[in-house]
């Protein structure tokens, strides 16, 4: 995996993962595999396996609709057509999955300006056709028994994300071993935005500890 080739061209045989959305997927997998590299894992609201068949609920199934869209061949070229169409999916996405609707105002324009580059809205959107394999079983066969990840684990999670719900913190404590688990109010799906202060203390505590 890329970020263990880093550690090892930086000489850095053990570090800290603080993750969200789809990087905590990633960091998921890399600590299953090389647990020994890493010390800590600060999560904000984390995709794990334990949510299994949830993400299709008859009351969810809506909120996932980009899954499927992003996978679509031409999904890259009708957002990225021009920066109208691009903002406006971006913005819509942005608006609904935070708490407070504003949030990203002042960002947007400077997310378009990268989104409209030649290749980002299609390497972004690959990531959803990579991923679609273990969507599906999670789909079709339910959260997996998996051996609990043992590397100390805190998490950070929105109580009004309308996509990673606050209440499917739940099976946590089958995935991770002990992991801290925190809501965070006021929050929906970008905690480390729009908490930024609360986010940061607490990864800085986390990581601390480690060291005592």
């Amino acid at each position: 995996m890329d970020i263990i080739a880093l550690a090892d061209s930086l000489g850095i045989k053990c570090f800290g993962i603080v993750s969200h959305d789809v990087g905590a997927y990633v960091s998921q997998q890399l600590t299953r595999k090389w647990p020994e590299r890493v010390s800590g894992l600060f999560f904000f609201n984390a995709p794990y396996p334990g949510i299994g068949r949830r993400w299709v609920q008859a009351r969810h199934i809506q909120e996932i609709w980009y899954q499927t869209f992003n996978q679509q061949p031409w999904a890259a070229e009708l957002v990225g057509y021009d920066r109208n169409t691009c903002r406006l999916y971006f913005k819509n996405m942005l608006s609904h999955w935070a708490y407070d609707p504003d949030t990203f105002t002042e960002q947007l324009e400077h997310w378009i300006d990268n989104f409209m580059r030649p290749g980002n809205l299609e390497g972004g959107f690959a990531w959803y056709a990579a991923n679609h394999a273990s969507r599906i079983a999670l789909i079709e066969n339910g959260a997996p028994v998996l051996p609990k990840i043992p590397v100390p684990s805190q998490f950070f999670w929105g109580r009004h994300d309308p996509v990673i719900l606050c209440d499917w913190v739940d099976r946590l404590p089958d995935y991770f071993e002990n992991p801290i688990i925190e809501i965070a109010e006021d929050a929906g799906h970008f905690v480390h935005f729009e908490q930024a202060g609360a986010a940061n203390e607490r990864i800085k505590t986390f990581f601390q500890s480690l060291e005592q």
